[in-house]
């Protein structure tokens, strides 16, 4: 088992670093690989729309979303660290999430997926719901937990003392593990679901 981990943060050692390495703890206790990449401090711009992705395969820019890729392809699951700004993830974050789904075409089916959103107070619930639509329009089963997937903190270090939170964490790798693990297995007996060629239908005509 492998998971990629992505901290959307600007700082290196802040609060969502904090709420990885709980799920970090767990996941080397389980036996999993993680790979950890700090984007949030990345110079990453949006997505311009140029569609070079559909020729290429990979994103015209070849920063840290295509190293992303490249990674996110050969593992099972994938764990997105946020802070909330104005109850939104930060946005370079999302421009790295936009880019990295739109441009990577390996298929995402069955590969887990799992939110974390880190804050002082509020905005949490936004950013959660935020960053698991990547997931959902990918055919990727989301991870749960025992309550939402957040933690709260201001200074650096300071969500160390949210220990529902910090426990939220925890039960959320554990989890991971497992239903990794499920999916894994019901591969191997049935493989995976099956495809229809897709329809898009466009609102206007």
């Amino acid at each position: 088992m492998k998971v990629l981990m992505i901290n959307g943060s600007p700082h290196a050692e802040g609060n969502t670093a904090l709420a990885l390495s709980e799920m970090r703890k767990i996941f080397d206790d389980q036996g999993v690989e993680t790979v950890l990449l700090h984007v949030g401090n990345r110079d990453i711009r949006g997505c311009i729309a140029c569609g070079t992705c559909h020729k290429k395969g990979k994103c015209a820019f070849d920063d840290a979303v295509n190293e992303a890729a490249a990674i996110l392809e050969g593992c099972d699951g994938l764990v997105v660290g946020s802070p909330v700004y104005f109850a939104s993830a930060n946005g370079t974050l999302v421009s790295f999430m936009d880019r990295l789904f739109y441009s990577s075409h390996f298929d995402m089916t069955m590969k887990v997926g799992a939110a974390v959103a880190v804050a002082r107070r509020g905005g949490l619930s936004a950013t959660f719901d935020e960053l698991n639509k990547y997931f959902t329009i990918s055919g990727m089963p989301v991870a749960s937990s025992q309550y939402w997937n957040s933690l709260h903190g201001t200074a650096p270090g300071e969500a160390a003392g949210d220990a529902e939170g910090l426990q939220v964490m925890r039960t959320l790798a554990r989890n991971m593990v497992f239903l990794m693990r499920s999916i894994a297995l019901g591969r191997e007996a049935y493989g995976l679901p099956e495809k229809e060629r897709r329809v898009a239908t466009n609102f206007i005509r």
